[in-house]
């Protein structure tokens, strides 16, 4: 009887389905490549393991994954050969063997970001513009040519431009969300952007066009922004999100407005501009406001409060109550750059339907340790999401990071493979990481996330201390040395000058005024007549560029310190982007000579 039942399936053509099921069950559960000794250098839960899959590419941002295991990266900069890449392992070692680039060559194609596979297309942006390709079955690069979805002219706002990231996500029903970021930081006049002590404009009049989440047609070309449909408003800046195919929902992570201590003072320390607003966690529904600029979330005291340009202390709540809330605010400036809602069936339960998100790293927390990069996980479990935890860590290569720089990755995108493994991209070398789980799903638990939660305490993790965490002295004193060294000899060791032809820099406006003007100067050298103290001077002072960025901003965190009525510190975050823009404006005074 059981002969004759299987010789029936067999004519139905029902075994070799069933075989072929098995086959893939095992496939994946056996074919996993074996971690590197080290997992990459990353520390994770126990049963995890990591592998290198490719190195030092150049600068990669948001990434894909096929259904075959191919790799596709969205790089950070134009490059003639196309600003995209693509990986493949053909030996299933774990390893990349094959690495191609392909896509469109745009020279305004800085801050790339998105990459995302959606019914066989392989959608990817640049700042200006959302691209897809029709993926070739069994080919590695696209035979298609590129197809523009959506051109955003950023470039002619009225209201100027900034955060022009453009991370993909797409719903069940065929649309396609990208959000447009806000041209500044809390909505002020263009001449007032970011100035100390200004006010914001109320109403917004950006919101008509930024600070919020648009929903277009995924499948039509040559689309603008007012053909789309604006899903969300009140976001400042959105650089992670993803559809959660589980609740049928829309989820974004925003970075929080900057400079609180900076432009108010009186009302914020430099501790609370270090660890405020928080990045939150958002559930995106049909005309949700999250109530940018007028009010930022404090998860200290787990609310949103009324932002200093409204007439915000760090007290007031105002209206804030009637806005979106965050599911999680997190620390301030941990920049999560990217989310992935987990639906493989490789790891613990735990995991499945929760939240994978890609902390960036701080720029701005100076006088305090930068923060976050590493890849945190949010459990969701019963209809609810859980409290955060640490998944990877390790990407920073130092115990403490004073800027930006010291790290060694900043961790930047997130997928999910067809196996289930997790694949993690850095945007500083271009390191891409495949972590897999080789435990046993069952007796995972309490204790591999205590693990974990032990990472808490990192210097780059952990709530610092407002004093003994301060490293403004540390800073200053290495700036001290390099001061005498460099600059004492014609400003003096006091900072008075010579009287005659060295102006003094003790007090001056030009050391505790705008940091940007005084890396420019440092950078770029300057020539009189200039007025300080009022007094003429008319002498020149030769650049400085010849330091590396860290020394140049010791230099000037120890001038601001001792000689600018203890300005904020500078970090070399800004001496590097100073840098790029004094490289700028040289090559134009060179054209017009």
């Amino acid at each position: 009887m059981e002969r004759k039942l299987v010789r029936m399936l067999s004519r139905s053509k029902i075994i070799p389905y069933i075989l072929l099921i098995a086959g893939v069950l095992v496939q994946c559960t056996e074919a996993l490549p074996p971690g590197d000794p080290d997992n990459g250098g990353l520390a994770l839960p126990e049963g995890f393991e990591a592998v290198v899959v490719v190195d030092s590419i150049g600068p990669a941002r948001h990434l894909a994954v096929n259904k075959n295991g191919d790799i596709y990266i969205k790089m950070r900069f134009a490059h003639e050969e196309g600003e995209n890449i693509g990986l493949r392992d053909t030996n299933n070692d774990g390893k990349v063997d094959i690495i191609k680039r392909f896509g469109v060559f745009d020279q305004k194609g800085y801050y790339a970001t998105g990459m995302r596979i959606y019914k066989d297309f392989l959608y990817y942006s640049t700042a200006s513009t959302v691209y897809r390709q029709k993926l070739t079955r069994g080919k590695l690069i696209p035979e298609s040519e590129p197809e523009v979805i959506l051109t955003d002219d950023y470039q002619n706002s009225i209201y100027g431009y900034s955060h022009i990231a453009k991370p993909l996500t797409f719903d069940d029903d065929g649309h396609m969300y990208v959000p447009f970021g806000s041209p500044g930081d809390v909505c002020q006049s263009k001449e007032q952007n970011r100035m100390p002590g200004a006010l914001g404009l109320d109403p917004c009049p950006e919101l008509e066009w930024h600070g919020g989440i648009w929903q277009f047609d995924a499948n039509k070309l040559g689309q603008v922004q007012k053909d789309g449909y604006r899903y969300a408003t009140g976001i400042r800046s959105v650089v992670g999100m993803d559809w959660n195919h589980h609740d049928n929902t829309l989820y974004a992570l925003q970075h929080g407005r900057d400079n609180m201590h900076r432009n108010w003072p009186d009302l914020y320390s430099p501790w609370q501009s270090a660890m405020l607003p928080s990045e939150e966690f958002l559930r995106i529904q049909d005309g949700t406001d999250a109530g940018w600029p007028y009010y930022y979330y404090d998860h200290m005291q787990g609310k949103k409060l009324l932002n200093p340009e409204y007439g915000g202390d760090g007290k007031k709540e105002g209206k804030g109550a009637e806005y979106e809330q965050p599911i999680i605010g997190f620390p301030g400036h941990w920049a999560p750059n990217d989310l992935h809602f987990y639906q493989g069936d490789q790891f613990p339960d735990h995991y499945k339907n929760g939240a994978f998100i890609a902390f960036h790293g701080s720029t701005i927390r100076a006088p305090f340790p930068q923060a976050g990069y590493f890849i945190g996980f949010v459990p969701f479990k019963n209809g609810k999401f859980g409290e955060w935890e640490v998944f990877a860590e390790g990407f920073t290569q130092v115990d403490k990071i004073v800027d930006t720089d010291d790290a060694g990755y900043r961790p930047m995108g997130i997928a999910m493979g067809p196996d289930g493994s997790l694949y993690l991209s850095e945007s500083e070398h271009g390191k891409i990481w495949r972590v897999m789980y080789k435990g046993d799903k069952k007796t995972f638990g309490p204790g591999q996330l205590a693990q974990m939660e032990e990472h808490k305490k990192l210097p780059h993790i952990k709530t610092p201390d407002e004093i003994k965490d301060d490293l403004t002295p540390l800073r200053a004193e290495a700036g001290a040395i390099l001061y005498n060294r460099y600059c004492g000899t014609c400003h003096m060791s006091n900072g008075k000058g010579d009287g005659s032809r060295f102006p003094p820099i003790a007090g001056s406006e030009w050391v505790k005024g705008d940091q940007q003007i005084l890396i420019d100067v440092v950078l770029s050298g300057l020539s009189g007549p200039i007025e300080v103290n009022g007094k003429y001077f008319d002498g020149v002072m030769p650049p400085v560029d010849y330091l590396e960025d860290e020394e140049i901003a010791q230099i000037l965190t120890y001038i601001r310190r001792e000689f600018g009525d203890n300005a904020p510190p500078v970090g070399s975050y800004y001496v590097k982007q100073g840098r790029y823009f004094a490289k700028k404006k040289k090559e134009e005074q060179n054209k017009d000579l």
